[in-house]
């Protein structure tokens, strides 16, 4: 049986492809979460991507993985930034969670340097573009084997 990876995808990043692209790139969420299934694929799970700009949803999704997942990769965009909500779900959850941004967090505004998830994930990956959610998966298969 296939174990699944939950691949979740914060505020905003379903504009991904139109949202600044100076900052995001021009791929679009469909193609990243593609590649992101072609990925865990080849590390042996199955990659169930979403995306909510709720904080709400991404907790219930969140406490969801923890039943039905292997780990979680998070992309929480602004959320990581403000959100005490994220942080508790994350540390009630025992699967591995891996934070990941596109862009460098620490290049960026002051504001952005810091996270409130970062505080309760197993790592962060930021700055490589699509490139750091297929890193969040293998850090996954690393801390599930």
């Amino acid at each position: 049986m296939t174990r699944t990876i939950f691949v979740l995808n914060g505020p905003n990043l379903n504009l991904l492809g139109k949202r600044e692209p100076g900052i995001y790139g021009a791929l679009t969420l469909e193609t990243i979460e593609a590649a992101c299934r072609t990925e865990a694929e080849t590390l042996g799970f199955s990659a169930d991507c979403r995306q909510s700009n709720h904080e709400g949803v991404l907790v219930d999704w969140l406490h969801e993985a923890n039943d039905k997942a292997a780990g979680v990769a998070i992309n929480p965009g602004a959320y990581g930034h403000t959100s005490v909500a994220l942080h508790d779900a994350i540390r009630a959850i025992s699967v591995p969670v891996v934070e990941l941004h596109i862009s460098n967090i620490h290049t960026r505004e002051p504001f952005r340097h810091k996270t409130f998830t970062s505080a309760a994930v197993k790592g962060v990956i930021c700055g490589f573009g699509q490139d750091s959610y297929l890193l969040a998966l293998r850090a996954l298969k690393t801390l599930t084997e």
